[in-house]
């Protein structure tokens, strides 16, 4: 009898966690009214650094006078960017991977990379 409630209780969280999973993704797929899902994502991305990096970026990607390089040239490389975002970067840039979500860094790339120079 314990084994069968234990079973249940099991699938009923692995249920509840597969709705959480697909509510949230209909819920960003549906955030645009547009219906771009990579537009949403930039404004996600574009809110995003605004709070979280701007402060050491600059408000338009770049801040001279300081260490942080200018965003607007960052290579077309979403690996290294996702990477440095969550780890940091020579101790100078902190790890954002305990803060920020994947969907969080996602959309921060797709912001900085829909500003980048050509």
């Amino acid at each position: 009898m314990l084994k069968d409630v234990a079973q249940k209780t099991v699938a009923t969280i692995a249920t509840v966690a597969m709705l959480t999973v697909a509510l949230a993704a209909t819920v960003r797929a549906a955030d645009d009214a547009t219906g771009n899902p990579l537009q949403t994502q930039i404004d996600h991305g574009k809110s995003t650094y605004a709070s979280k990096c701007s402060h050491c970026h600059g408000p338009n990607m770049m801040n001279s006078g300081t260490i942080t390089p200018d965003l607007r040239a960052f290579p077309d490389d979403k690996t290294r960017f996702v990477t440095t975002v969550k780890n940091g970067k020579n101790n100078k840039m902190p790890p954002w991977g305990d803060i920020l979500s994947d969907d969080d860094i996602g959309d921060l790339w797709a912001f900085v990379s829909s500003r980048r120079k050509p």
